[in-house]
């Protein structure tokens, strides 16, 4: 690590003796290899080249002269995976770009690319229509579900499912995507950041079209309600205290 990211990791509350968390083997076996060396724990979400960036380190163990653990100090920079916050595992590849833009671990356009080829189950009205909603925020959405399971919190109504690419054609003026209502984290997708693929053959792709035949729609199968969500574009639930952690790059302890 570079010296003001050093300086940034050391400027955490440093938890001695008793009160420090119990350092997992590996730790514990790396510390005897590099005494007097500060011991990165790094998110395992983070898959990059290199050192880790400042906001992927969870903590750092200090190791004594001796070779043995003396001191934790949690990173005030850490931003938590979606593992780390205990979310659930994702349902499908638009979930998981989701989770991982929603924590700061992928790219926010990563989800518009894996919404924009993606088939969704959309609630619709006894005509075909796409249900118009209002987000949290209020404001003007159709939520999508993208995996069955995510369709399940919807509870039995009817829905159907579509392309996204077909879909955009036929939200009513001025609503956004709401993708995955009660999932582990949602998240509001305006249609200009979406660029559909090409209508399939036969197909009109534009407002006009017809809703969909009768025989398309499928009641929903699930009987749960919707989980609350809160204010934000991105809706996550809450941390929890991490016990274990994932040993990362280790680097010599400041002295002075």
């Amino acid at each position: 690590m570079d010296d003001s990211t050093q300086a940034a990791m050391t400027a955490g509350v440093p938890v001695t003796g008793e009160e420090m968390p119990v350092p997992p083997p590996e730790v514990v076996e790396a510390a005897r290899e590099a005494p007097d060396h500060w011991l990165a724990m790094v998110d395992l979400t983070w898959a990059g080249e290199g050192a880790p960036p400042l906001w992927a380190v969870i903590g750092q163990w200090r190791s004594g002269p001796d070779g043995t653990i003396e001191e934790w100090r949690d990173n005030p920079e850490y931003r938590p995976s979606p593992q780390m916050l205990d979310w659930a595992d994702p349902t499908d590849p638009v979930d998981r770009a989701v989770q991982l833009a929603a924590t700061g671990y992928g790219p926010e356009r990563a989800v518009w690319e894996e919404l924009a080829r993606a088939e969704v189950s959309v609630l619709v009205t006894a005509a075909g229509t796409p249900l118009a909603a209002a987000s949290p925020e209020g404001a003007p959405v159709v939520p999508v579900y993208t995996a069955p399971a995510q369709l399940e919190a919807a509870g039995r109504l009817l829905y159907d499912r579509r392309p996204v690419a077909e879909l955009l054609g036929q939200l009513p003026p001025g609503h956004a995507l709401y993708v995955n209502p009660a999932g582990a984290v949602s998240m509001v997708v305006e249609p200009a950041r979406l660029h559909p693929a090409p209508a399939a053959a036969g197909g009109t792709g534009d407002r006009d079209r017809e809703p969909a035949a009768a025989a398309a729609l499928r009641p929903g199968t699930g009987a749960g309600a919707p989980e609350p969500v809160g204010g934000g574009r991105a809706i996550g639930k809450p941390a929890r205290s991490a016990a274990t952690r994932a040993v990362g790059a280790g680097a010599p302890r400041a002295t002075g």
